[in-house]
Parts: structure tokens; C-alpha cells; sequence
């Protein structure tokens, strides 16, 4: 099992490298001279000059890498070309609500998705089970943006069930808290429960034909208990969809955050494409790699859990 543990977490670690200094070069590639975008069109040449002086971009590509990849590893992004605040206590400030609304999103996927696969595989073909078939088609076939305008315009100006926009910390109110991230994490969610509904359906149904099933049946034991054993073997699949779409709900909370006015990583990754802010940029695909390590190497632990033969990889 250790032996296990310290593949994935050495694996995780080249990730971060490899994806972290890839997109240094390419952000760079890609952006060219960013003064432009921060000064405005207005600047002049002296006053650009000044500003690649400044931040350090008169400097051979490789040296920049080197000097910010040396501070990276410690923990330190640098600082914002357009505020000059650090990276990594505007990234701080809004980690926190990307999380909760990605966190309150995969937790619905998961509860909603367990209750209505198991449901829909051991009644195959029934009403709920062809309600998921539709709802899978329906969903994936509406853009996210459009569901969330949808899901404001009925419960948040309508019905004022829910707030429109906005983000209220947990530090000031548990409860408005829940209420304002409630219709972004819905909006990320539908997608993610009929995808995870669908996977432990298929999952379970596959299991359930068997031969070890039926001896299970056969030597009486209970449906629970069967429904049990059938609901374990499933679940690996289930479970790797629903951490790929939490990596996949982290790229899409920059919709949602723009929709719902909320101040979180994706609205921040938004501005600092816009006028070409590389260090934030940089910032926040390190953070996103990490949380990817994080939930992948929790996933390869469930799994080694759930089915001992992963763990021989």
C-alpha cells in the first residue's frame, strides 16, 4: 500500500511540474508584450519600457522562468502586473468560494447520482430509468450558460427563493451562505448527476448478471445485502466520472461566476486573460493542477479501497 502511495503521489508531483511550466511558456507565447493590455492603448514607449523593466519581462524568457519557477515551489506566484498585490493572496481570497460551490456540486452529484443509478439499475426500463435517458439528452444539449440564466430568472427573481447574485461567507451566515451558493452549484451539478446516474446504472446492471451475484442469490442472502456487493463492484466507474467532473466543474464555475456575480477563482481567471496577467494566470493553474493531484490521488486511494487489484499498478 505504500508503495502504492508514493507512485501517485510522485506521479502528481510531475504533473504539477510538467503542466505548470508548459503553460509558463505558453502563457508567454501566447500573451507576447502585455503592456499594451495594461497600460491601455494610450502608453507610451517609455512608459512601456518602464513597465517590462518592472515586471521583469526585458529579461530572457528562460532566466523569467527560472526566477519564477524558483519562488514558485516555496510557494510564492509573484505579484499581479496590474495591481502589484501577490498572487497568492488575491488567489486565496477566492479559492474558498469556487470551492464551496464546486464541493456543493459534487456532493449532489454524487448523492443524486447514487439514488437515481441505483434506482434506474435495478428497475431497468422503467419510468425513472427513461426519465434519465431524456434528461441525459436534454441536458448535454443546452448550453451551461443558458441554465444558469434559467435557474436565476425563476428562483432568483421570481420566486426570490434563492439569491440572484452574490456570495455571502460562511464567517458572516451559515445560512445565506447555503442559499447564495445553492443555484450556481445546481447549475454545475445537473450535468454531473445524470453522468454519474448513468455510469453506476450501466455499472450495476453489468455487475448484476454475474455469475457470483446469482451465488450470492442463491445462497439466500437478503436483497439489501446482494444490492450491496453488486452496488461495490459498479461503483469504480461511477467514482472516476465523478472526479473528472470535478476537475470539470473547476473550468466550468468561470460561466457560472459569471452569471451569479460571484467572486471566485473563475471571474478572477477571466480579468487576468483579459489584459494578459500572467503571473495570476500561472497562479491559478498551479492551484488547479493541485486540486487535481488532490482528488486524483483520493480517487486511486477509494479504488485501492473498493478493488484491492488496483493497487498492484
Amino acid at each position: 500500500m505504500l508503495t502504492f502511495v508514493a507512485k501517485r503521489l510522485v506521479s502528481g508531483i510531475l504533473l504539477l511540474v510538467v503542466v505548470t511550466s508548459a503553460t509558463f511558456f505558453l502563457a508567454h507565447l501566447a500573451v507576447g508584450d502585455p503592456t499594451a493590455g495594461l497600460l491601455g492603448n494610450s502608453a507610451t514607449p517609455a512608459q512601456q519600457a518602464a513597465l517590462r523593466a518592472k515586471i521583469g519581462y526585458d529579461q530572457p524568457l528562460l532566466s523569467q522562468f527560472g526566477t519564477w519557477f524558483s519562488h514558485a515551489i516555496t510557494g510564492d506566484f509573484g505579484s499581479s502586473w496590474r495591481n502589484f498585490q501577490p498572487v497568492g493572496d488575491q488567489i486565496a481570497l477566492r479559492v474558498p468560494v469556487t470551492l464551496s460551490v464546486v464541493a456543493f456540486a459534487t456532493l449532489l452529484a454524487a448523492v443524486l447520482g447514487l439514488v437515481v443509478g441505483v434506482a434506474t439499475g435495478l428497475r431497468p426500463g422503467g419510468l425513472l430509468d427513461r426519465g434519465l435517458k431524456l434528461a441525459s439528452v436534454v441536458l448535454f444539449a443546452l448550453p451551461g450558460f443558458w441554465i444558469s440564466l434559467v435557474l436565476v430568472t425563476w428562483f432568483g427573481i421570481q420566486l426570490k427563493w434563492f439569491p440572484a447574485v452574490g456570495y455571502v461567507s460562511p464567517d458572516r451566515s451559515v445560512g445565506e451562505w447555503l442559499r447564495s451558493i445553492t443555484l450556481p452549484s445546481v447549475s454545475l451539478a445537473l450535468g454531473a448527476i445524470v453522468m454519474v446516474a448513468e455510469q453506476l446504472r450501466n455499472g450495476f446492471l453489468q455487475v448484476a448478471g454475474q455469475d457470483f451475484v446469482r451465488t450470492l442469490r442463491a445462497r439466500g442472502l437478503s436483497k439489501r445485502r446482494v444490492t450491496m456487493h453488486v452496488l461495490r463492484n459498479a461503483s469504480p466507474a461511477a467514482l472516476t466520472v465523478l472526479a473528472l467532473m470535478f476537475v470539470g466543474l473547476l473550468g466550468g464555475a468561470i460561466v457560472v461566476e459569471i452569471v451569479f456575480n460571484l467572486p471566485g477563482i473563475g471571474s478572477l481567471t477571466q480579468s487576468a486573460s483579459q489584459i494578459g496577467d500572467i503571473p495570476v494566470l500561472l497562479g491559478l493553474t498551479a492551484v488547479t493542477v493541485v486540486f487535481v493531484v488532490i482528488v486524483n490521488f483520493l480517487l486511486d486511494l477509494v479504488l485501492g479501497w473498493v478493488n484491492p487489484k488496483v493497487r498492484e499498478r
